[in-house]
């Protein structure tokens, strides 16, 4: 069985409109080639709060990391650090703010921007500081990483489906035709991972509102898509917290850790 994992975190991303846009990930769903979860995010529900808790399932108010502005180094352990730790290979195309908790903080573009350096915990990164970076240029991005270093985990974090959610809300064109136009970036991608032994899961760190914004309880703002892919998944029903998703890549990974994880959604 295959332990490799790629991880896409789709920022900013409503569950209904995942349900209701993304034309490929719900064709494979009719094939019963994955599987969608809805999944309530942790609170508050923010940006730099929620990566912290998709990579170390550490909740917010537990991290320390309860808004944007907090620029430091995470405190705890990180799919990123206990899979270093375990020699594996970690990769991620994904905003700066990733680079902030996981190898240096504060960011500095020409020094961080591409890393390459087996010492940190994120050994391989094309990381971007600009909200409206094109997603198709992250997903090359991505795969310049994949292709290159062969991670055993690759974070995968475009950022246009937030950046549009803020500019324009919840119930917009322009916000629905951002989740489809990355329906269609993943489409390219997704038949190669598979074939090349990952397993494939697709989330999202909080939705967005009709204010042009995200942060606090309403079901717009928490409710977001989990889908998974794979011959690793039992792809039965099953209640996921985002909590869990931390330990299920590291189980997926292999990795020794005590990270609260779904059992019901693995495979043995």
């Amino acid at each position: 069985m295959s332990n490799k994992v790629i991880l896409v975190v789709l920022d900013g991303l409503n569950y209904q409109v995942a349900r209701d846009c993304m034309g490929y990930l719900n064709g494979l769903l009719e094939q019963q080639r994955a599987t969608l979860y809805p999944i309530q995010c942790e609170l508050p529900s923010m940006s730099r709060p929620l990566y912290e808790c998709i990579l170390t399932g550490v909740r917010p108010v537990e991290s320390g990391i309860v808004n944007n502005n907090i620029v430091r180094l995470s405190k705890h352990d990180s799919i990123f650090s206990l899979a270093k730790s375990q020699g594996k290979v970690t990769a991620a195309a994904a905003y700066h703010w990733v680079s902030e908790l996981y190898n240096r903080a504060p960011f500095d573009a020409p020094r961080d921007r591409f890393t390459n350096d087996k010492s940190l915990n994120i050994q391989h990164g094309c990381f971007y500081h600009w909200d409206h970076y094109p997603d198709e240029a992250l997903f090359l991005d991505a795969e310049h990483l994949r292709r290159t270093y062969q991670p055993d985990f690759l974070l995968i974090h475009p950022m246009n489906i937030d950046d549009l959610g803020h500019k324009f809300g919840l119930d917009s064109r322009q916000y629905r035709n951002s989740a489809r136009a990355a329906d269609i970036y993943l489409s390219n991608y997704i038949e190669q991972w598979l074939c090349d032994g990952y397993q494939v899961i697709i989330t999202s760190d909080h939705g967005m509102n009709n204010d042009l914004s995200h942060g606090g309880i309403l079901p717009e703002e928490r409710e977001v898509p989990f889908f998974v892919i794979g011959e690793r998944f039992t792809h039965q029903d099953c209640h996921i917290n985002q909590t869990d998703i931390c330990g299920i890549v590291c189980q997926l990974l292999g990795l020794e850790h005590h990270k609260p994880y779904s059992q019901e959604l693995l495979a043995l």
